[in-house]
C-alpha cells in the first residue's frame, strides 16, 4: 500500500511549498492562460463603423469624459459641440498632461499605450493618431487579442439595431472568435418604443428591478423570456444596478448606480430552477448577498466586476470574497470593453489582481497544511477564465459554415430572435401596446 502511494505521488506534479515559488507559478499561469471574455460591447471587424478602435475613441469613452469635467472649466454644452478629435485633445490635456493619470480609467490608457510602444507621456496625440491611422485592421486585431490573452469575445447584439441587422442579413463572414449574445434591453426596459449562434440572453436592469412585479417587464419575462431560456437551454445574464441619466447633461457619461434587490434574483432562481442565470450587480453593497445567494442556488453564476466596480481595490475585495465563499465556482471577470484596445489594459490589470487573490488563497491553504501543484493552479485558473462559462453555456459553437452552405436563418440574428421567442411574444407586446395607446 505504501509503495502504491509513493508511485502515485511520483506521477503527480510536485506540491509547491515555498511561498515565493508559489507566487511565481500562480502569476505565470494567470498571465499565460487564455480567457473567454464573456461580456463586451465590441464588434467583429465585419461590423464596420460599430467596430470602435483608436486613440480618439479611447479618450472620448464615457469613463474619461466624466472625469474630464472634474478637471476643466469647459461647460457640458461647449464640450458636446466639439468634434470627436477636439474632445479627445481636451481629455488628453486635462487628464494626462495637466494632471497625473492615476484613476483606473486613465491608467488603463497608459497601460495600453505602453503595450503598443506609444509614449504615454506625450504632450499631444500626434504620434498616437499617426500610429492608429497606419494600421492594418486584421493585424491589429491579432495583436490586441494576443496581447490581452483573449481567445474568444462575446459581443452584445441588439436585434432591433438596424445597423447590426444589416450585417447579419448580408451573410458576411463574421470572425469566428466573436460570438453573439442576445440583448433584451429594448424589449424589456423600453417596450413601448420597440416596434444560431447565440450563447445566452442578456439584459441590463435598473437598480429598482423587482421580481415579481406588476409591470410589462415582469409579464414579458414570465411569458416570453424565461420560457424561451428554458426551452432553448439558453442562460439568462442579468446585469443589475444602473440608474440612467443621473446627470443628463453628461449624456452617456451621466449614468449612476444604486443598490439593488438581490432577492429578486433569488426568486427567479427558485421559480425557474431549470434556467441557468448569470448575475452581476453594479453596487459594491450587493456583492456579499450575491455570493450567499449563489451558495443557495446552483443555477446562479456570479460573474465579473463591471463599470464602477472595475477598480483594483474593489475587484480585489470582490474576488477575495468570492474565492472564500464559492471556491472557484464563479466567472472571475469580463472586460465590458467597448473599444478594441481596452481589452489590453482591462485584462492586464485584472490578471494582476486575480493572481494576487489566488496567491493569498493558496498561502492560507498552505498554512492549514495543504499545498497545491502546478496542475491544480492551471485547473483553477482555467475554470475561472473559461471553464465555468463554457460549462454554463454548453460550450462555444464550432467554426461557422461556409457562405454557400449556410442557411439564411443561421446568419440573421433578427430571424434567430424571432425563432427563439415564441409567437406569443408578439401577442404580449401587441396587447401591451394596445393598452398603452388606449390609456387616457
Amino acid at each position: 500500500m505504501g509503495n502504491e502511494r509513493q508511485q502515485n505521488r511520483g506521477i503527480r506534479t510536485p506540491q509547491i511549498r515555498e511561498r515565493s515559488e508559489l507566487r511565481r507559478q500562480v502569476e505565470e499561469v494567470v498571465s499565460s492562460t487564455k480567457v473567454i471574455d464573456i461580456h463586451t460591447h465590441l464588434f467583429a471587424p465585419q461590423f464596420g463603423e460599430l467596430n470602435l478602435y483608436g486613440i480618439d475613441e479611447l479618450l472620448t469613452y464615457h469613463y474619461l469624459i466624466a472625469e474630464t469635467f472634474r478637471s476643466t472649466d469647459v461647460s457640458y454644452e461647449s464640450f458636446w459641440q466639439l468634434c470627436k478629435s477636439d474632445q479627445a485633445d481636451l481629455v488628453w490635456k486635462s487628464l494626462f498632461v495637466e494632471n497625473t493619470p492615476i484613476s483606473e480609467a486613465a491608467r488603463g490608457v497608459v497601460t495600453l499605450l505602453s503595450a503598443l510602444k506609444l509614449d504615454p507621456s506625450a504632450p499631444n496625440l500626434k504620434e498616437a493618431r499617426a500610429f492608429f491611422q497606419s494600421l492594418c485592421m486584421e493585424e491589429h486585431l491579432e495583436r490586441v487579442l494576443e496581447t490581452a490573452g483573449v481567445s474568444d469575445v462575446v459581443m452584445t447584439n441588439d436585434p432591433f439595431d438596424t445597423r447590426e441587422a444589416h450585417i447579419w442579413e448580408s451573410g458576411a463572414e463574421i470572425d469566428g472568435r466573436f460570438h453573439a449574445a442576445l440583448r433584451l434591453d429594448r424589449i424589456l426596459n423600453n417596450w413601448q418604443n420597440t416596434a444560431e449562434r447565440i450563447l445566452y440572453l442578456a439584459v441590463s436592469l435598473p437598480a429598482v428591478f423587482k421580481f415579481p412585479d406588476a409591470d410589462a417587464r415582469d409579464r414579458i419575462l414570465r411569458e416570453v423570456v424565461l420560457p424561451t431560456a428554458r426551452e432553448q437551454k439558453l442562460p439568462l445574464a442579468v446585469m443589475i444596478g444602473v440608474r440612467r441619466g443621473v446627470n443628463p447633461a453628461l449624456r452617456r457619461a451621466g449614468d449612476g448606480l444604486g443598490r439593488a434587490d438581490v432577492e429578486a434574483v433569488e426568486r427567479m432562481c427558485a421559480e425557474y430552477p431549470d434556467v441557468r442565470f448569470m448575475a452581476t450587480f453594479l453596487s459594491r453593497e450587493n456583492q456579499h448577498e450575491l455570493c450567499v445567494a449563489a451558495r443557495k442556488f446552483n443555477n446562479l453564476m456570479p460573474f465579473g466586476c463591471w463599470w464602477f466596480l472595475n477598480n483594483p481595490s474593489i475587484v480585489s475585495e470582490i474576488t477575495n470574497e468570492r474565492l472564500e465563499l464559492l471556491g472557484t465556482s464563479f466567472i472571475a471577470q469580463h472586460s465590458d470593453a467597448s473599444i478594441l484596445e481596452q481589452l489590453i489594459y482591462k485584462w492586464r490589470h485584472s490578471r494582476e489582481i486575480i493572481a494576487a487573490s489566488l496567491c493569498d488563497a493558496y498561502e492560507r491553504l498552505l498554512g492549514s497544511g495543504r499545498a497545491v501543484t502546478r496542475e491544480e493552479i492551471e485547473r483553477d485558473v482555467t475554470r475561472l477564465f473559461s471553464g465555468n462559462f463554457n460549462k454554463w453555456v454548453g460550450g462555444l459553437p464550432g467554426p461557422a459554415p461556409l457562405a454557400e452552405e449556410r442557411q439564411p436563418e443561421e446568419t440573421d440574428i433578427v430571424t434567430a430572435y424571432r425563432r427563439l421567442l415564441p409567437s406569443k411574444a408578439i401577442r404580449v407586446l401587441s396587447s401591451q401596446l394596445k393598452l398603452r395607446r388606449s390609456a387616457p
